[in-house]
């Protein structure tokens, strides 16, 4: 294997390669070290016309180095042309590589399987590549997240604010879109882990909860809404149970809850006050918490038909608050007037 000293200038980088995130951090890492000990591992390109060259892996040694000042790069120099060997090795390398994220694998496997000029199976792919079918299938599987999900993800499995890992994503892959994604929100926001995050989706997944239930639900820190799965369950059990008998001199006892009342109601406090206070804190607790979602930034992100669906859903949000904030003012006028 030859190594050659090529100019940085002769050198493009490949805009079609699956790799295309690059942290800072770890750039100015590995600036840092090439300072030091110089660049140990040389980057790989193919020749191209008017003398240049193209990289086939290698883009982040590339950028450190221009970044540098460098003038030449080491380099191994090949003729290859054939695109789905050169995508092949571009993703053979950098599943080698840290930093090649969840995101990039999926979208590499996908274009390899649904691109014409590739076509290839799930089998293929994980002969190729050394993985399971499992491995390149829950891979594709976070495609079904829209963009401002997908900037979310991370590799590895330690949980982070407003990051997601696969673990945690996974178990809301088969819900409707509608909950799909803002419960991923909700998930990366409050850090919960992938064992809550399965118990919530099967929450949103139960026949037995009406649609308009469940779009209240959204509303619920991600806490909140393992409080009301563990609430859920509780009630089906109680159900569950074998009835005894009941005595002639027995009085009647109320039906059990049903899985939409379980969802919804908690205990009911005894006194009116306590009926009040356990409302507004339930305000103060979901409501509130789940309005800090909305940023400036956030929308931004989102693509414009995407953006407008959310604005018009918080407008209606919003008219349904001021009606309820000026029913809250008629009612505490008429208390003082007492």
């Amino acid at each position: 294997m030859d190594i050659t000293q090529l100019p940085l200038t002769l050198i493009d980088e490949d805009t079609d390669q699956p790799r295309y995130q690059f942290d800072e951090e770890a750039l100015a890492e590995l600036m840092r070290n090439i300072e030091e000990i110089g660049l140990l591992s040389p980057i790989k390109v193919r020749t191209i016309e008017g003398g240049r060259y193209k990289i086939i892996y290698g883009n982040r040694r590339y950028k450190a180095c221009k970044r540098l000042g460098l003038a030449t790069i080491p380099c191994i120099v090949t003729n290859m042309t054939d695109e789905q060997d050169i995508y092949l090795e571009q993703i053979a390398e950098n599943l080698t590589r840290e930093g090649f994220s969840p995101i990039e694998e999926a979208e590499a496997f996908n274009k390899l399987m649904t691109d014409p000029k590739f076509s290839r199976s799930v089998k293929f792919l994980a002969s190729k590549f050394g993985k399971p079918e499992s491995y390149i299938k829950n891979k594709c599987e976070l495609l079904k997240f829209g963009a401002a999900v997908r900037r979310l993800i991370i590799g590895g499995t330690e949980i982070k604010k407003d990051r997601l890992t696969e673990d945690q994503l996974l178990p809301l892959k088969d819900l409707p879109m509608e909950h799909r994604d803002p419960l991923a929100l909700i998930m990366a926001r409050d850090e919960m882990p992938a064992t809550d995050v399965k118990k919530i989706a099967k929450l949103f997944k139960d026949k037995d909860i009406s649609a308009s239930t469940k779009d209240k639900l959204l509303y619920k820190s991600g806490p909140g809404l393992l409080e009301t799965w563990s609430i859920q369950q509780h009630n089906k059990a109680e159900k569950a149970k074998p009835v005894e008998p009941k005595s002639p001199k027995a009085s009647k006892v109320k039906d059990e809850p049903s899985a939409e009342e379980s969802v919804t109601h908690a205990a009911a406090p005894t006194s009116p006050y306590d009926r009040m206070e356990q409302k507004l804190e339930q305000l103060s607790k979901d409501i509130i918490p789940a309005l800090s979602i909305f940023t400036l930034e956030s929308l931004q992100q989102l693509p414009p038909v995407e953006r407008n669906a959310i604005i018009k859903r918080m407008d209606v949000l919003l008219e349904q608050l001021r009606t309820h904030v000026d029913e809250i003012d008629k009612l505490k006028a008429l208390a003082h007037a007492e």
